[in-house]
C-alpha cells in the first residue's frame, strides 16, 4: 500500500509540473560549428567521395588522389597517412587543406 502512494504522489507531482522542454527554447549556440571535415578525423574515402574535398586534397598534396595505392588508404585519415609520407603530407598542407574544409557545410 505505501508503495502505491508513493507511486501515486509521483504521478500527481509530475502531472503538475509544467514540462520545461515545451516552454523554453533551446540557448544559441555560440560555438562555431564544427567543420563538416578535417585532416584529422575524416577518412580518406569520404574526401575522395565528395569532389570538392577531393579537389582540395589533389591542390595541397598533387598526386595523392591519383596514386596507385591510394584506394589501400581510403580508411586511413591524412594525419594518419602523414606518417608514411612525412615529405608530402605536411602539418602545413594538412592545415591549409583543413582551412578549405573548414569553408564547406
Amino acid at each position: 500500500m505505501r508503495r502505491f502512494l508513493i507511486a501515486a504522489a509521483v504521478t500527481l507531482t509530475l502531472a503538475s509540473t509544467p514540462v520545461l522542454a515545451q516552454t523554453t527554447s533551446a540557448p544559441a549556440s555560440s560555438a562555431p560549428a564544427k567543420p563538416k571535415y578535417t585532416s584529422t578525423d575524416t577518412d580518406l574515402g569520404t574526401l575522395l567521395d565528395d569532389p570538392v574535398a577531393k579537389a582540395i586534397v589533389e591542390k595541397h598534396i598533387p598526386g595523392l588522389t591519383t596514386n596507385d595505392q591510394v584506394d589501400m588508404a581510403r580508411g586511413m585519415t591524412l594525419k594518419a597517412i602523414q606518417q608514411y609520407s612525412p615529405d608530402e603530407v605536411t602539418d602545413a598542407r594538412l592545415a591549409a587543406i583543413d582551412a578549405e574544409l573548414a569553408k564547406l557545410h
